[in-house]
């Protein structure tokens, strides 16, 4: 499967998801490559320390240079991480896809973001659109604060966007271990984060655990 992780705005969150999901993937054995379209490079960055650090397993990144049919046919699994600044390589990855993941953080503007993201992906000319799937990133942890569950149910409005439940809060531990070339479920197993996470990556990939 060939998943593109993207927004069209920077600090959603694509990059972390990318490199928690790949490290994920690999411990389960899965034949997993990540490639990095974003001329940010966060992801090649961060896979990088982890080699520096020796940690395992190790990470297959790629650079845009394999968004082809043939590049992507390579390995089972398949995560591209997009950055707008190069709208070419986006376009390429959403030509080759099987879904978008949206991370979406939880106010208003990202809400009208991941509405015009969804009309980009559709305007892509292939013969069977990319599944959209939305979910919240970097939701608020404090119950008081209404924002992240109105973010929610507009998400759930989105046409053409499948919302799923698992959300991600604005938590500490998930900038520190990526800091660190580190998985969030690495650096603290039992914290709320890794649960968090793993919540996510069994909707992700049901597949996997049946």
């Amino acid at each position: 499967m060939i998943t593109v992780v993207g927004s069209l705005k920077g600090g959603s969150g694509k990059s972390t998801l990318t490199f928690n999901l790949g490290v994920w993937l690999a411990m389960a054995d899965v034949d997993i490559q990540l490639l990095d379209a974003d001329p940010q490079a966060t992801l090649t960055d961060v896979t990088e320390v982890r080699t520096e650090e020796g940690f395992e397993p190790r990470l297959v990144v790629r650079d845009r240079g394999a968004l082809t049919p043939e590049g992507l046919a390579e390995h089972e699994e398949t995560i591209i991480d997009i950055g707008t600044a190069d709208m070419d390589s986006v376009r390429a990855a959403l030509g080759l896809c099987d879904r978008v993941v949206v991370p979406v953080p939880p106010s208003q503007a990202d809400i009208w973001s991941t509405q015009r993201f969804a009309r980009l992906v559709r305007s892509v000319e292939r013969s069977k659109p990319p599944e959209i799937i939305g979910f919240i990133n970097r939701g608020d942890t404090h119950h008081a604060v209404r924002e992240t569950n109105e973010a929610a149910a507009a998400l759930v409005s989105l046409p053409d966007v499948r919302y799923i439940k698992p959300r991600l809060s604005q938590r500490t531990v998930f900038r520190r271990s990526f800091s660190e070339g580190l998985a969030v479920f690495e650096l603290d197993p039992r914290g709320k984060g890794a649960k968090e996470f793993y919540a996510l990556a069994a909707a992700l990939f049901p597949h996997l655990l049946s």
